[in-house]
């Protein structure tokens, strides 16, 4: 059973319909690291909604939290702006400058991102966190928060570990420059909190409005009540013994609500770089994973993982790999009694992984390829200048029959951004020789220059497509004695100058009869 089912099996059993959560900060650009916990959820209310429970997915977004750096994509003028919630902040203009008409910094950056969503398949219900205070939402948990205060600070202090100071307070109000930042609460009237802050201001912040926040642990179990959180993933930092979701789960139901099944997944690390981290640079955003990698590949590298193993995203050799593996899927035969209950397991997580990794819920998995394979894609996007003459050479091998839809325009156009990029594997790259190099011309024995004059003259005769090329070579082979891989590798090195490419019958397919045997006929 794939974990996603797993998870809605046992969901279930609390009954009621199911609110699946996951949030996310909007302090600067997202990085596909985040992708997993939107994904791991999304997937789950998915699973839900095929067990045929209700389901909502939830995502909420945390514009009350403060700025708490100038980022290096910022100007100094922020500075004035750290401590002051995300959703009161002005977006910063292409010199990283306040824009007082720009709208807000969270919505500047979270825009994007759900841009990025929507491409993968994903368009859940959307909180502003700073609206749900606004709206009042929250003061009842506030109020509840103030009056259980030294039940709150004991539970944080026995189960975190942490050491509170004795004037801790379950709610940070906004000083006179409406940074959270510095602001020592004074007093509590409900449904007034007061304050002074670092310049001497005093004043009241009224809890039924947005003029505070809760600290994270205490806000985090109070949303959870708010909204009857029933499942929320989160990452292996608040999962972790005395983290967050150890010290939110008492709190929630101190506030009166329930709180969801604890679910800690392992995070993303890009090959070779470790944990993604904004903070320390090491990222890829989710519009430049978007733009080299199909969105099903990129759901199925999260479909495919069990949580509590961490994945190393690789947009190298790697990549054709995956796009191999989802490529090999075909559905099984269910009446197959011969499956051991280990194969039966494997089958039927790979099912789900295939199922959930789909843009468009219930679609056919299948669909993606359109008859044409990752690499053979691969190969085209880099010997044809010009997308029609990769639709004409589909056409003619039978891999495309009239003209190439959406989803094979696309994978086309994301085949040449990746191939023009960095991320692009140098050993994929596929350079066609005008001639033959003359050191290798010197390295090929007297057996192979046989093979290659007797392939010459079976390549003028037979029909100009992949079988009938294939069949030539190995007829030309097993005539001169050279054996297949001996003649795959002068192959090799005549075409591309190494040992090695993709399918030579499928690349010679592709070039023109009288150029190839010329360059073979050179040696």
């Amino acid at each position: 059973m794939h974990w996603a089912d797993y998870t809605a099996q046992k969901l279930a059993g609390r009954g009621g319909p199911q609110v699946v959560v996951s949030g996310i900060t909007p302090s600067g650009e997202f990085h596909i690291g985040h992708l997993r916990e939107i994904l791991t959820a999304e997937m789950i209310h998915r699973a839900c909604l095929d067990s045929g429970i209700q389901s909502r997915y939830v995502f909420i977004v945390d514009s009350m939290d403060p700025l708490r750096r100038v980022y290096d994509f910022l100007s100094p003028s922020y500075e004035s702006y750290i401590g002051v919630p995300l959703a009161n902040i002005p977006a910063p203009d292409e010199n990283g400058e306040p824009d007082e008409e720009g709208g807000s910094y969270a919505d500047f950056f979270l825009g994007p991102f759900l841009d990025a969503l929507k491409q993968i398949g994903v368009e859940p219900e959307v909180v502003m966190n700073h609206l749900t205070y606004e709206n009042g939402d929250f003061a009842e948990m506030i109020d509840s928060a103030i009056t259980n205060r030294e039940k709150i600070h004991e539970i944080i202090e026995n189960v975190s570990g942490r050491d509170l100071p004795e004037d801790w307070f379950p709610y940070n109000p906004l000083g006179s420059n409406g940074s959270l930042d510095g602001v020592k609460v004074t007093g509590y009237e409900k449904p007034f909190v007061h304050w002074v802050d670092t310049t001497g201001a005093t004043g009241k912040s009224d809890i039924r409005l947005a003029e505070g926040k809760m600290p994270w642990r205490i806000d985090w179990a109070a949303r959870w009540a708010i909204h009857g959180v029933t499942c929320e993933p989160a990452g292996k930092d608040h999962g972790a013994a005395g983290g967050s979701y150890d010290t939110g789960i008492p709190i929630c139901e101190l506030l009166g609500g329930k709180p969801p099944e604890k679910m800690v997944y392992e995070w993303i690390q890009l090959k070779g770089m470790g944990p993604m981290s904004s903070s320390k640079g090491v990222t890829i955003g989710p519009m430049e994973a978007l733009s080299l990698v199909p969105p099903e590949i990129l759901r199925y590298v999260i479909a495919r993982s069990k949580i509590n193993r961490h994945i190393e995203f690789d947009t190298g050799t790697a990549l054709f790999e995956m796009a191999d593996e989802y490529e090999r899927f075909q559905v099984p035969n269910e009446e197959d009694g011969d499956l051991s209950k280990r194969q039966r397991i494997a089958r039927d997580t790979q099912l789900g992984a295939m199922r959930l990794s789909q843009v468009e819920r219930g679609s056919d998995p299948t669909d993606w390829i359109a008859g044409v394979s990752f690499r053979h894609l691969s190969m085209l996007a880099q010997i044809k200048s010009d997308d029609q003459g990769v639709w004409s050479s589909l056409q003619r091998s039978g891999h495309l029959s009239g003209e190439p839809g959406f989803s094979l325009r696309g994978r086309l156009e994301r085949m040449r951004n990746w191939v023009d990029g960095e991320h692009f594997p140098e050993g994929a790259r596929i350079t066609i020789q005008s001639e033959v190099d003359r050191d290798i011309a010197s390295e090929i024995g007297n057996d192979s220059r046989a093979f290659l004059e007797m392939l010459a003259r079976g390549l003028r005769t037979c029909d100009w497509d992949e079988v009938s090329i294939g069949e030539t070579i190995r007829t030309s082979a097993a005539d001169s004695g050279l054996g297949n891989r001996k003649a795959y590798i002068a192959l090799y090195m005549v075409i591309l100058g190494r040992d090695y490419g993709p399918r030579i019958s499928s690349l010679m397919s592709e070039m023109d009869r009288e150029s190839l045997i010329g360059i073979i006929s050179s040696i």
